[in-house]
C-alpha cells in the first residue's frame, strides 16, 4: 500500500476556497482533525465559523474529490459542523444573557420591506443550522407576530412575574410588543418610553442560547434609533433599501448612523430589485437599477443580495408563512439563505467577545 503524504493531503484540502470568505480551510481555522488509518481511509473533521448547513454537502463532495486524487487514499470520511462564536458589540457593551450576537435590521425609511427581510433572514439563518430569535423593536407598528403566523391575542408566558418566555414560531424564538397589547391599541408614546420598552423586552426575555437575535428596528434614523443603537449591544447591522433614489438617500443616512455609534454595517440588502410578472415571468426594474450596489461600493460595505418584487412574497408573509418556510426550494428562498450565509460569514470575521454576558436585572421596591 502506498504511504499517504500528509503534505499532499493538506495541499488537496487547501484547494477548496470558502465561497463567502475567499479563504482556504486552513486559513479559516476550519480543519479540526486530519488522520489516515492503516487501510488508507482519510478521516477529516471540519468546523466552519458561520451558519453554513446549506453548503455542507457541496463542501464534503468537493474536498472529498480532491482527497480521493491523492496517491494511496482508498476512502474518505468527512464530517462538517459549525460553531458560531459571540462577537464584540459597539464600544465593548456586554452581551445579553442567552444571546451570542445581535443583528439589527434597519432602513432609513419605511415601506422598503425591512420587516419582511428581517423575518426571512431569521428563518434562513435557522435553516442554516443556527439558533435564532427575533425581537420586534418597531413599537409603533409591530408586525412580526402576524408575519410568523402567531395568533392574535397570544401572550408570552412569564417566569417569576419578571421574565418573558419567548413565543415559538417556525423554529424561532420571538418577542414583540404586539404580544402584550391588542392590534387595536396604538402606542401613543414619546421616544424615551419606546426606547425603554425595547430595552425591557430585550433584557427581560429569557432567550434560550441564541446564536443570533435579529432585531427588527423601527424605520428612520431619529432619536429612538440612535438611543437603541447606543444602549443595545449590537454586533452588526443590515440595511434594507430599494433601488429607488429617494430610498437610497435614506439608506446612506442609516449607514452613517450606525457608523457614528461604531456598529459595523455587515451589508446592504436591495429589496424590490426587479418586478417579476406573475403571468409571463418578464423582469422589469421598476424602481431603478444598481442602486444598492453603488451604495455598498461608496461606503465600502457588501451588497448582501437582491430580492425581487413578487406577489407571492407579500401573500406568504401576510399569511404568516414566509417564503423561506412556505417554498424552501424556490429561487427567492435560495436568495434569502445565500444572504443569511453571507451575513453570518462576514460577522464571523469580527473580534470575539470573550467576556461573560450581563444577566437580566430586575429592581423592585420589596
Amino acid at each position: 500500500m502506498t504511504e499517504v503524504s500528509r503534505q499532499a493531503l493538506e495541499a488537496a484540502i487547501k484547494e477548496y476556497k470558502d465561497p463567502y470568505l475567499e479563504q482556504d480551510l486552513y486559513e479559516l481555522g476550519a480543519v479540526k482533525s486530519l488522520a489516515v488509518d492503516e487501510q488508507g481511509t482519510v478521516n477529516l473533521a471540519l468546523e466552519l465559523p458561520y451558519a453554513s448547513e446549506g453548503i455542507a454537502g457541496a463542501l464534503r463532495q468537493l474536498v472529498g474529490n480532491a482527497l480521493d486524487n491523492v496517491d494511496g487514499v482508498e476512502d474518505v470520511a468527512i464530517t462538517v459542523s459549525q460553531r458560531i462564536h459571540a462577537h464584540q458589540a459597539q464600544r465593548d457593551l456586554q452581551s445579553i444573557a442567552g444571546v451570542k450576537n445581535i443583528i439589527a435590521v434597519a432602513s432609513g425609511k419605511g415601506g422598503v420591506g425591512k420587516s419582511t427581510t428581517a423575518v426571512n433572514l431569521a428563518l434562513a439563518l435557522s435553516q442554516e443550522g443556527a439558533r435564532v430569535g427575533i425581537l420586534d423593536a418597531d413599537i409603533y407598528g409591530p408586525s412580526i407576530g402576524m408575519m410568523l403566523g402567531i395568533k392574535e391575542g397570544t401572550r408570552p408566558d412569564t417566569k417569576e412575574n419578571k421574565y418573558f418566555i419567548p413565543v415559538k414560531a417556525h423554529g424561532l424564538q420571538a418577542i414583540s410588543m404586539a404580544f402584550l397589547v391588542t392590534d387595536k391599541t396604538p402606542m401613543v408614546w414619546r421616544g424615551p418610553m419606546v426606547s425603554g420598552a425595547v430595552q425591557q423586552l430585550l433584557t427581560q426575555t429569557l432567550w434560550d442560547e441564541l446564536d443570533y437575535l435579529i432585531v427588527d428596528m423601527p424605520p428612520g434614523t431619529g432619536d429612538i434609533q440612535l438611543t437603541l443603537a447606543q444602549k443595545v449591544p449590537v454586533t452588526g447591522s443590515v440595511i434594507v433599501t430599494t433601488p429607488q433614489d429617494i430610498a437610497l438617500l435614506d439608506c446612506k443616512k442609516g449607514i452613517e448612523m450606525f457608523r457614528k455609534v461604531d456598529i459595523p454595517v455587515l451589508g446592504v440588502v436591495e429589496n424590490m430589485s426587479v418586478h417579476i410578472c406573475s403571468n409571463c415571468g418578464h423582469e422589469e426594474a421598476l424602481f431603478g437599477h444598481g442602486g444598492g450596489e453603488r451604495v455598498a461600493e461608496q461606503y465600502d460595505t457588501t451588497l448582501l443580495g437582491q430580492l425581487p418584487l413578487h406577489m407571492t412574497i407579500r401573500e406568504q408573509t401576510d399569511g404568516g408563512n414566509p417564503t423561506v418556510v412556505a417554498e424552501p426550494d424556490s429561487e427567492v428562498a435560495r436568495r434569502y439563505r445565500d444572504i443569511a450565509r453571507r451575513v453570518s460569514a462576514v460577522l464571523s470575521q469580527r473580534a470575539r467577545n470573550l467576556s461573560s454576558p450581563i444577566p437580566s436585572i430586575s429592581i423592585s421596591d420589596d
